[in-house]
């Protein structure tokens, strides 16, 4: 809350007078500002609130590459800073006083990595069969965009500019383990029961079928420990992982009729305290380079939801990207709206249709691993 507090403070100070401020403060600011979780600020915004500073000491080359090191800075930022630098060079030395690092938690043992990953392995496997009977939204917002540095679209190693491409509205409806799913809208436009196709890109195994396929013992996944990690808010156990082409189950198809079955690496994410799978990413490797796909990659996040009174931890949100060389391709699939199945819910859903807004980003963000609890004295 104090941080937030000080970001919004300096910036009514830099929109409302030319403000002069020590170079520690200015970096405050910037920290603040690229943190803020409840304001986005764009990089007109605050190269416009840099115009009114006057520093009262020097700005040195390596302060602003520290923070191009901690943040993604715009290009009128940049320029900013960049001034900024050049008018304080006959200043005195900045006196920066770095915020002391927590020091990271150290990894489990070893016997508690495998005990970790025996339980979650026992949580996959029995996953689908533990699900309730249930309906929910399922809302696909579908994406495209020219691979970065190609025809004068941004600079290569930049992520890709993605373009909305459209929206489907789907009810899904998971009864006796069985999935099944009818489309509602198209943008916003209904489809009623005609069985019109939207054509596009899909992705399936939502429901537990990724999960049991790389933790089968029959796959043989190779798991290792990367690092602690943190999501909506909840310490997570992260480990690495390889599966083998011939141990794959990990099938790729472009317009039905060209298949491969990929060797895949990736994460889990496992609660310490549950051992659930709180999210997996999947990514294919040693793709064929005759293959019309070049790389694609799998991110599905599970949280809780009230069903009836009771709680059930289903997915939250499923991303897949994939590369075909001179195209890159994105579905956001978010999944919401759970409640009960019957007959009765499913007439009053298929009458009464609408599509969500996206969910907060924040919901998806890995965050920073909260410091280890204090010993007790």
């Amino acid at each position: 809350m104090g941080s937030r507090l000080l970001a919004a403070f300096l910036a009514v100070c830099l929109v409302a007078m030319g403000q002069t401020m020590s170079v520690e403060k200015l970096i405050l600011f910037l920290r603040n500002a690229y943190s803020d979780r409840n304001r986005q600020y764009s990089d007109q915004e605050i190269a416009r609130f840099l115009a009114k500073v006057k520093l009262s000491d020097k700005l040195e080359d390596r302060a602003i590459e520290n923070l191009q090191g901690e943040f993604k800075i715009g290009p009128l930022t940049m320029a900013k800073l960049q001034a900024l630098r050049d008018q304080s060079q006959s200043m005195n030395e900045a006196k920066i006083v770095e915020p002391e690092k927590p020091k990271p938690i150290p990894p489990p043992s070893a016997e508690e990595q495998a005990a970790a990953l025996d339980a979650a392995r026992e949580y996959a496997l029995a996953y689908s069969r533990n699900l309730p009977d249930f309906i929910c939204t399922e809302v696909t917002r579908r994406y495209g965009a020219l691979p970065p540095g190609t025809r004068g679209w941004g600079t290569a190693g930049e992520a890709p500019r993605w373009q909305a491409i459209d929206t489907v509205t789907k009810r899904l409806s998971y009864f006796d383990q069985k999935e099944e799913y009818k489309t509602i809208l198209h943008n916003s436009t209904p489809i009623g029961d005609n069985g019109k196709s939207v054509g596009g890109s899909e992705s399936f195994g939502d429901f537990g079928s990724m999960l049991r396929e790389l933790f089968e013992p029959a796959t043989q996944a190779r798991f290792e420990w990367d690092h602690w990690g943190t999501l909506r808010g909840q310490r997570v156990m992260e480990f690495n992982f390889h599966v083998q082409q011939e141990r794959s189950q990990y099938r790729i198809t472009v317009d039905n009729h060209q298949s491969i079955i990929a060797a895949y690496r990736g994460l889990v994410a496992v609660d310490p305290a549950t051992h659930a799978v709180m999210r997996l990413i999947v990514e294919a490797e040693n793709m064929p380079g005759d293959f019309p796909v070049k790389s694609t990659q799998d991110i599905l996040d599970y949280d809780y939801q009230d069903i009836s009174g009771q709680t059930f931890l289903l997915p939250l949100k499923a991303t897949m990207t994939g590369n075909m060389g001179d195209y890159w391709s994105k579905n956001d699939k978010e999944f919401r709206i759970y409640r009960k199945y019957s007959a009765d819910a499913v007439i009053k859903y298929d009458t009464n249709v609408d599509t969500p807004s996206p969910l907060d980003e924040t919901k998806t963000k890995e965050g920073t691993p909260p410091p280890p609890p204090a010993k007790k004295k």
